[in-house]
């Protein structure tokens, strides 16, 4: 019986995209299978058919290994694979051996540092970035100003961006100085610059971002020793505090 996978995981197994940027090149058309174009949640034997991606076909398929790396971002390093500016992006801050087919799980800002995990394992990066898991992301988070109790019960109860409102946000103060305030923020929804356009939009713009806990994964993961900016960690499954559930079929056409 031929073995079967669904088509955009074999385009994220091989480094292609990540799925979710599978499921955008399905869409687009820009996914054939046998010379037809692919749909959303096809199966493909990736032994037998052929697949091409904007006309270039698929030659040979091995299933990759999984790779998993915990990396603290400096700040000036850009959260993406490629940079047409020609930065230094997270990808450059890896050896040569950790990098093909593996990408960011989620952005941080350019000017912003912190935890980052980088994989090749779709289902994970599905599971971290889709929003119906809520998984926690903690920050610590310099604002200009001192932000009064009506301000942060604004915050933690969500603010209305771009016509929907964010999601209920911890928010603690940590410590204040005459001109500016700590905040720990815990978000477990991950808009585009969320914190940074609260901030703005509340009058205390954001001087520093660091994420310091994806979930309850740290720069300080079991007992090793934290990492410094630059530095990153190849982590194996065992120590991934996820537990990934199956991927909802019916998320596969609207995970986009």
């Amino acid at each position: 019986m031929a073995s079967t996978e669904r088509v955009h995981k074999v385009l994220s197994q091989q480094g292609i995209s990540s799925r979710r940027q599978a499921e955008q090149l399905i869409l687009a058309g820009r996914v054939r299978i046998n010379g037809v174009p692919a749909k959303l949640g096809q199966r493909v034997d990736p032994q037998q058919d052929a697949i091409e991606v904007d006309g270039h076909t698929l030659t040979t398929y091995q299933p990759r290994s999984l790779i998993y790396v915990l990396l603290h971002k400096p700040a000036g390093v850009v959260c993406t694979c490629k940079d047409p500016q020609a930065r230094t992006t997270v990808l450059d801050l890896l050896p040569a051996r950790l990098r093909s087919g593996v990408y960011p799980v989620g952005r941080l800002d350019t000017d912003s540092t912190g935890a980052l995990l980088l994989t090749n394992d779709g289902d994970l990066t599905f599971y971290l970035t889709h929003p119906r898991y809520h998984v926690a992301k903690t920050y610590h988070v310099w604002v200009q100003g001192i932000p009064t109790a009506e301000t942060l019960r604004q915050w933690r109860q969500g603010i209305l961006l771009q016509d929907r409102l964010t999601l209920p946000a911890e928010v603690t103060v940590m410590h204040q100085a005459k001109t500016k305030t700590l905040l720990k923020i815990v978000l477990h929804e991950g808009r585009n610059r969320q914190i940074r356009r609260v901030a703005e939009q509340l009058g205390y713009p954001v001087l520093l971002l660091h994420r310091v806990a994806i979930g309850s994964l740290t720069l300080q993961t079991n007992g090793q020793p934290e990492l410094k900016a630059g530095q990153y960690r190849q982590l194996t499954l065992a120590e991934l505090p996820f537990q990934v559930p199956p991927r909802p079929s019916h998320c596969i056409a609207h995970n986009r």
